[in-house]
């Protein structure tokens, strides 16, 4: 039987539309083997919960330039939640001041990288996560 691949949903939720890294990441992650979904720009939190939930994803990566992600993640958070969904492994891309990353982490975010953070990176901490566990280990 095939090994199931990680199913990413990568998405730009608000008004952001710049979305070059989003895009670098996707591909870094499909390259890495994972099957990758790109929900395109101006995404609201109802949009990516719901095509997370239609898609079975197993990770969920926001790439957030606007400076709204105090509101926006929570706010999917709350609706991963609502729909059964908290064992989702959510991730958040871009420029995340420090003072605010504790608190996206109390909210449930599992990982925030900055700009300089490798691909190699984003995806090593996604099959940490998320890699099925082979006979023997």
């Amino acid at each position: 039987m095939p090994e199931k691949k990680i199913r990413v949903l990568i998405a730009k939720p608000g008004l952001d539309g710049h979305d070059r890294g989003a895009k670098v990441i996707a591909r870094a992650l499909r390259d890495a083997g994972m099957e990758v979904i790109y929900t395109g720009l101006r995404q609201t939190p109802e949009m990516i919960a719901s095509a997370a939930a239609q898609e079975d994803v197993d990770v969920i990566g926001l790439s957030i330039l606007s400076g709204a992600h105090n509101t926006l993640c929570p706010r999917l958070l709350d609706l991963l939640r609502a729909k059964g969904m908290s064992d989702v492994t959510v991730l958040v891309g871009g420029i995340i001041p420090e003072a605010d990353i504790a608190e996206l982490k109390k909210a449930g975010i599992a990982e925030i990288f900055l700009p300089g953070t490798t691909t190699q990176s984003i995806v090593d901490f996604i099959l940490q996560r998320h890699a099925p566990a082979r006979p023997g280990n």
